[in-house]
């Protein structure tokens, strides 16, 4: 299939990677990770299915404790700084920065949340089970008649007092750079009137400088990400949650302030990537309960 116009691409490729040049985890520390997370990863599995009939609070405990074990397991440690006030601690859509597919699990250490995904990620071995376990949304990049549904799919999670997250440059970077955030996304938190998260996930090495090891870009299959991640001694991630905004009907001026505030001082506005503007999605039509409902209305310029 030929790839549309609005199609979203990264500049970053192999030559961004830079493996750790010296003190890598040999094959038995190595084998000793990968049983690890096959324990851990089997055993947030099994106790997915009883735990999901338990109350709301509890389900978010589990998730948040079991994404902090799966990432311990692999030997990644995570660092929270959360400036949310107390008060402020609610749902709502969260955006971040993208890198790698870990990125889903580094923020359900704060935030579980229902994750927009590429719809390959639900085929991927052990990494799909745990990927529907945490409500991954799948989507067809590739095709722009997706994109209204998975908007519908967000808003509705929204109405259901779920936290929804998405990754709004559209596709991988390897940390250094990053790409613009896109619009659309946020028409669903501009629908169901809910406040935006804004996060940034950083890696970082045993220096505390910016790891690329754990990018998932360019050529890379998922094995080859998952290598030089098992190799990696002193690996650390970094979830930073912002405070959280309020949407306006502008979704374009709340998509720049968002941006704004995920990359900040992190990553500069001459290494973000310039986009083409996408064809806005459709609006769905609020019910009187409040929930979309079949009817769909455009949603105006993106």
């Amino acid at each position: 299939m030929t790839d549309h116009a609005w199609f979203p691409t990264s500049s970053c490729d192999a030559s961004c990677v830079r493996e750790p040049a010296s003190d890598p985890v040999g094959p038995l520390g190595v084998a000793c990770r990968v049983a690890r997370f096959t324990v851990t990863a089997g055993a947030v599995v099994a106790a997915g299915t009883p735990v999901s009939l338990l109350p709301r609070p509890v389900r978010r405990r589990f998730l948040r404790g079991s994404a902090r074990s799966l990432l311990a397991s692999l030997g990644i440690t995570v660092e929270v700084d959360d400036r949310r006030p107390q008060v402020g601690r609610g749902v709502g859509l969260v955006v971040a920065n993208h890198t790698t597919f870990l990125d889903i699990v580094a923020i359900a250490c704060v935030v579980p949340a229902r994750f927009v995904a590429k719809s390959e990620v639900l085929g991927w071995p052990v990494v799909g089970d745990l990927a529907r376990r945490l409500g991954v949304i799948g989507i067809d990049r590739r095709s722009l008649r997706s994109l209204p549904a998975t908007v519908a799919a967000m808003t509705e999670g929204l109405f259901a007092d779920d936290a929804v997250g998405v990754f709004p440059e559209g596709t991988t970077w390897c940390g250094h750079a990053g790409g613009r955030f896109r619009p659309a996304a946020f028409q669903a938190a501009v629908d169901a009137q809910m406040p935006v998260i804004p996060v940034h996930v950083g890696f970082r090495d045993a220096d505390g400088a910016v790891a690329t090891v754990s990018a998932f870009i360019g050529d890379d299959d998922l094995m080859d990400t998952v290598r030089r991640i098992l190799r990696t001694r002193g690996l650390s991630v970094v979830v930073r949650v912002h405070e959280l905004q309020l949407p306006a009907d502008d979704r374009r001026e709340l998509t720049r302030r968002c941006e704004r505030l995920v990359f900040g001082d992190l990553v500069s506005d001459d290494s973000l990537a310039a986009i083409p503007t996408i064809p806005a999605p459709v609006r769905p039509i609020r019910s009187a309960a409040g929930a979309p409902s079949a009817g769909q209305v455009p949603a105006g310029a993106a």
